[in-house]
C-alpha cells in the first residue's frame, strides 16, 4: 500500500471512530490529597504558570483547578492581539518578556500556537494622539522595543482599505507601528501549555470549583472544592475577572474591578487586512483571523459585572467607528458577539504579587493586556510562587504600591477599554 494511500485509509477510518480511540492530550487524573503547589484557574495564565513551574523550578507536583474546562475563560473569549509597546519601563519590559517569549513558543511547547508577527498599527486621529504616539515610540526604542512613527501616506500603504483621506470623520494623522506584534490562536496557547504542562507531571484537573482558601496562623493550607479538600503549602489565584471573588474567600480586599469587555467576529473574507489596527479614540480595533474572520473588539461596559455577554450600545458605537474607518465593511455580515469579564485595576496594571497570607499568590488585574502577556505572566509568577519572592519584573506590580502610591499609569497604552 503506498504511503498516500495509507494516509487515506488512516484518515477515514480516524474519522468514522467518534474520536473514541484518539490519544490524549493530556491526563484527566483524580485529584491528589496534596500538592506543592495548586493554581486556581485553568486559563493560558494559570497553564503557562503551572508549566514554568515543572520546567524552570523542578516543581512538578503541582494541581491546575479549573472550575470550567482548560482555556474556557478570557483565554477562550479575547481578540488574540500581542505588542509590547507600552510606555513606562515597568510595564513595557514585561510585555517585551512576553513577546519574546511569544516568538520561540510553538518550538518551546512543540505545539502550533500560531502565532502570527503581522505587525500592529496604533491610529492617531489628533494632535495629542500623534505627540502620545510620539512619546510612546521614543519610549519603546529607549527600551529596546521596536517601533516607529508613521504617516498616513505610510499607513495607508500598509491597510488600503482604511478610508485615510482628510475628510474622514476620524481623519488618521499617522500611527505607530510595531513589526513584531501581531497575534495567536488563543485556544491553542492554552491546549500548548496544558499538554506541555502534563508531559511533566502536572495534574490539570477541570470541572473542579474551588469554594474555600483554607488558612491556619496566617498561613494557606489548602483549597475547599466541590469534589473536596486539597491541602497544598502554596496557591496562586489566576482567575481573571473572578479574582476578587477568590480574594474574598481569603479574606481580602483587592483594589480591582470587573468588567464586561465587548468583542465580535464576522463572516468568514477572503483576505484583506494584513495587520492588527487599533485606535484609541474610536475605542475600536480589528484583526482578520487565517480563517478570514474579522475580528473586533470594544471598549469595556462602564458598569461593573459578571455577565459575559454583549452591550448593544457599545457594539452599536464600535460598529459605526469601524464603518467609518474602513467603508467596505459596511456590508459585512456579523456572525456573533460576546462578552469577557476583565478585572482592571485604578493604573491600568496589573498585580502579580504575594499576599499578607503566607504561601497565596494573585496574578490579576490585566485588563485587556492579559492575553498578550500569558508566556511573560507565567513566568515571573511561576519564579515568584517558586521563591516566595518577586521576580524582578514584576517587583513594580506588588499590591503594595496601592499602598506606597508607586503607580503605573498605563491608561494611555492599554488604551482602548480602560
Amino acid at each position: 500500500m503506498s504511503g498516500g494511500s495509507y494516509s487515506g485509509f488512516s484518515l477515514f477510518k480516524n474519522a468514522l471512530s467518534y474520536h473514541e480511540n484518539w490519544q490524549r492530550a493530556w491526563r484527566s487524573p483524580k485529584p491528589k490529597s496534596d500538592y506543592d503547589v495548586i493554581i486556581i484557574g485553568g486559563g493560558g495564565h494559570g497553564l503557562a504558570t503551572a508549566y514554568y513551574l515543572a520546567r524552570e523550578h523542578g516543581i512538578t507536583n503541582v494541581a491546575v483547578i479549573e472550575k470550567g474546562y482548560l482555556g474556557g475563560g478570557n483565554t477562550g473569549r479575547n481578540t488574540t492581539i500581542i505588542r509590547s509597546n507600552y510606555l513606562w519601563d515597568e510595564a513595557a519590559h514585561l510585555y517585551e518578556l512576553a513577546l519574546k517569549l511569544w516568538e520561540g513558543l510553538s518550538q518551546e511547547l512543540n505545539f502550533n500556537v500560531m502565532f502570527s508577527q503581522r505587525g500592529v498599527l496604533n491610529l492617531g486621529h489628533t494632535l495629542q494622539d500623534m505627540r502620545d504616539i510620539e512619546r510612546r515610540v521614543n519610549a519603546n526604542r529607549l527600551n529596546g522595543i521596536d517601533g516607529e512613527v508613521i504617516g498616513p501616506a505610510e499607513v495607508q500603504k500598509l491597510v488600503p482599505l482604511l478610508d485615510c483621506s482628510p475628510g474622514n470623520r476620524y481623519p488618521v494623522l499617522g500611527a505607530s507601528w510595531q513589526p513584531r506584534g501581531g497575534t495567536a490562536r488563543h485556544d491553542a496557547v492554552a491546549w500548548g501549555y496544558a499538554r506541555a504542562a502534563d508531559a511533566l507531571g502536572v495534574d490539570l484537573i477541570q470541572q473542579t470549583e474551588v469554594t474555600g482558601i483554607r488558612r491556619e496562623n496566617g498561613r494557606v493550607t489548602g483549597v475547599e472544592t466541590n469534589a473536596g479538600f486539597i491541602g497544598a503549602r502554596k496557591v496562586g489565584c489566576v482567575v481573571a475577572g473572578n479574582s476578587g471573588v477568590l480574594a474574598a474567600m481569603a479574606g481580602l480586599q483587592l483594589p480591582i474591578e470587573s468588567h464586561p469587555l465587548q468583542a465580535m467576529v464576522s463572516e468568514p473574507l477572503r483576505p484583506c487586512l494584513d495587520t492588527v489596527v487599533m485606535s484609541n479614540a474610536v475605542h475600536g480595533y480589528i484583526s482578520q483571523s487565517d480563517k478570514g474572520d474579522l475580528v473586533i473588539g470594544a471598549g469595556i461596559d462602564h458598569y461593573t459585572g459578571y455577565g459575559q455577554r454583549g452591550s448593544f450600545h457599545v457594539v452599536e458605537h464600535t460598529m459605526q467607528a469601524i464603518c467609518e474607518l474602513f467603508p467596505a465593511f459596511s456590508r459585512v455580515r456579523m456572525n456573533r458577539q460576546w462578552g469577557g469579564i476583565v478585572d482592571t485595576c485604578p493604573d491600568a496594571c496589573p498585580i502579580i504579587s504575594k499576599t499578607p497570607v503566607q504561601g497565596l499568590y494573585f496574578n490579576c488585574g490585566w485588563g485587556t493586556g492579559g492575553f498578550k502577556a500569558t508566556p511573560g505572566s507565567g513566568y515571573v509568577f511561576a519564579d515568584t510562587v517558586a521563591h516566595d519572592r518577586p521576580h524582578p519584573l514584576a517587583e513594580a506590580f506588588s499590591i503594595d504600591r496601592f499602598y506606597s502610591g508607586a503607580l503605573i499609569d498605563e491608561h494611555g497604552a492599554a488604551g482602548v477599554a480602560h
